[in-house]
């Protein structure tokens, strides 16, 4: 074999593998695995991420001047896109599509508007698997549909949707560009999510996320005139209620922690 047939020692380290999956938010410094709640959809034919610059060449009209001088080279823009095929026809998922429309909240109804609004832009991440256990990640900011509503049908098949996002920048943050792509090693400790659904109560939990075997404490606590009626607990999907939730305290407390943390709590007027 010739001296230069050869790869990296690290190839292995830094293949991305499989589709990875769409999704709403994202904390890098603690990627844990997403909640179902923030998977925006299933996908299709993998996931396509871009960041393209476009140049202009000052000195194209400049007599004598050679093409693609670097020191007249000029950075006009970036386009940031991440562009998939969305096999979820959920009012949500059209309304992304879509990009400016609204749904009724009585009929269900998607509506595309006449007119812009600021809330049709958000964040949108990419999240990818790598070969050692770390992860590729990729925040669009300011995401908006740009690639429009099109769905495609097939006999005996499933609907496909195509999605093509494009990050803006905003004008308080002029010098931001919309996109930012993450590599993140495997750091040897596992975290998971913690995530609150609260009616008339108050936690004082304020962090999103736990490593794995460390204990969880939340107290809770019912408005003024309230009662706690509800607490449901679930780790990693299961539901473990009966041993979490002490009433008697306020507090729901989980000795280990091993999955995703979902908390739900509702109180009832006196």
């Amino acid at each position: 074999m010739g001296k230069f047939t050869v790869i990296p020692q690290d190839t292995f380290d830094g293949l991305q593998m499989d589709a990875g999956v769409i999704l709403t938010k994202f904390n890098p410094a603690m990627p844990v695995a997403p909640d179902d709640e923030d998977i925006v959809c299933a996908t299709t034919g993998g996931i396509t991420v871009s960041c393209a610059p476009t140049y202009s060449d000052l000195g194209s009209d400049v007599d004598n001047c050679p093409v693609n001088m670097r020191e007249l080279k000029h950075l006009d823009s970036w386009e940031c896109k991440i562009s998939f095929t969305s096999l979820g026809t959920s009012a949500e998922s059209i309304k992304m599509s879509l990009g400016c429309a609204d749904i009724d909240s009585e009929t269900g109804a998607i509506k595309p508007r006449k007119d812009l609004s600021q809330s049709d832009f958000g964040d949108l991440w990419w999240v990818g698997d790598r070969a050692d256990g770390g992860c590729v990640a990729v925040q669009l900011k300011n995401a908006l549909s740009t690639g429009g509503f099109s769905l495609k049908t097939t006999k005996s098949g499933k609907g496909q949707v195509s999605m093509e996002l494009t990050g803006h920048v905003a004008l308080a943050d002029q010098t931001t560009m919309p996109m930012v792509i993450y590599s993140i090693d495997p750091s040897g400790d596992t975290y998971y999510s913690i995530s609150q659904i609260l009616s008339h109560v108050s936690s004082d939990l304020e962090e999103t996320s736990i490593k794995s075997g460390e204990e969880l404490e939340v107290t809770l606590t019912a408005d003024d005139d309230y009662t706690i009626s509800t607490v449901l607990v679930f780790m990693g999907g299961v539901d473990i209620s009966s041993t979490a939730w002490n009433s008697g305290t306020g507090k729901v407390t989980i000795v280990s922690v091993s999955g995703n943390v979902a908390i739900t709590a509702t109180a009832t007027s006196n």
